[in-house]
C-alpha cells in the first residue's frame, strides 16, 4: 500500500513539475509572442511617421509654391470699384477702362494694355468690382501713383489680393496702430508687417502666412470705401 502512495506522490509531483513547466514555456510564448507584436508596430511606425513628415514636406512645399504662383498672376491686377456696370459686352466693357483711365488719369491705354477684365461677385444694385489685368507692371504702378485723383469721386482702385491675404491684412491692422503708437513707423506689404524702428532704420519682417488657401479670384470680399 505504502508503494502505491509513493508512486501516486510521485505521479502528482511529475504532474506539478510539468503544469510549471507549462505555465513558464506559456508565460516565455507570451512574452515572446508581446516582444515581437511590438517590434513590429515600432518598425511599422516608423514608416508612417517617415511616410508622413514627407508627405508634410511635400504639401508645405506645395503651399509655397502656389503662394508664390498666385502672388506673381495677380501682380499685374487692380481691383477697381465703382465703374458702371452698363457695358453690353467684353469690348465695351474694356473700352469702359479705357475711357475711364484717360478721364481720371490722364493715362492713354491701348487695347493691347489689357491682358484681362472681368467682373467679380453677384449682379445687384451696385456696379460690381472690376479685375483688370495689365500686359506690364509699369501701368498698373502709374495707375497706383495717381489714385489721389479719385478723391471726392465714387471710384476706388485697390490691388488685387487673395481672400486669405485680405483677411491676414485685417489682423495686421491692430499691429500697425500700435507699433505707430510707439512712434515707429509701420506698414503692410502683401500679407506682412514692415516695422522701422525709431532707434533702428532697419526693416523686421513680422508675420508669414500658413496653412494658405487659394480661392479663386471671384471670392474677393471688396473692402468698404
Amino acid at each position: 500500500m505504502e508503494e502505491v502512495l509513493r508512486a501516486l506522490n510521485s505521479i502528482k509531483n511529475e504532474l506539478n513539475e510539468q503544469r510549471l513547466e507549462i505555465r513558464a514555456t506559456g508565460k516565455n510564448v507570451t512574452e515572446k509572442v508581446t516582444e515581437n507584436i511590438n517590434k513590429m508596430l515600432e518598425e511599422k511606425f516608423l514608416v508612417w511617421e517617415e511616410k508622413h513628415e514627407n508627405l508634410r514636406k511635400v504639401v508645405e512645399n506645395q503651399e509655397k509654391r502656389i503662394y508664390f504662383l498666385e502672388k506673381q498672376e495677380r501682380k499685374r491686377n487692380l481691383v477697381i470699384f465703382g465703374i458702371e456696370e452698363t457695358e453690353t459686352s467684353y469690348e465695351n466693357l474694356e473700352r469702359n477702362i479705357i475711357n475711364w483711365a484717360d478721364q481720371y488719369f490722364s493715362i492713354k491705354l491701348n487695347y493691347s494694355d489689357i491682358q484681362e477684365v472681368k467682373r467679380i461677385g453677384k449682379k445687384g444694385v451696385r456696379p460690381r468690382p472690376t479685375i483688370v489685368s495689365f500686359t506690364t507692371l509699369g501701368i498698373k504702378i502709374n495707375i497706383l501713383k495717381k489714385r489721389y485723383a479719385l478723391k471726392n469721386t465714387s471710384y476706388n482702385v485697390k490691388e488685387d489680393y487673395p481672400k486669405y491675404v485680405l483677411e491676414k491684412r485685417k489682423e495686421l491692422q491692430e499691429q500697425v496702430q500700435l507699433e505707430r503708437e510707439k512712434g515707429n513707423k509701420a506698414i503692410i506689404k502683401y500679407d506682412k508687417l514692415i516695422i522701422l524702428s525709431k532707434n533702428n532704420p532697419k526693416r523686421k519682417l513680422l508675420s508669414s502666412p500658413q496653412n494658405v488657401t487659394t480661392p479663386n479670384a471671384e471670392e474677393i470680399t471688396p473692402i468698404n470705401k
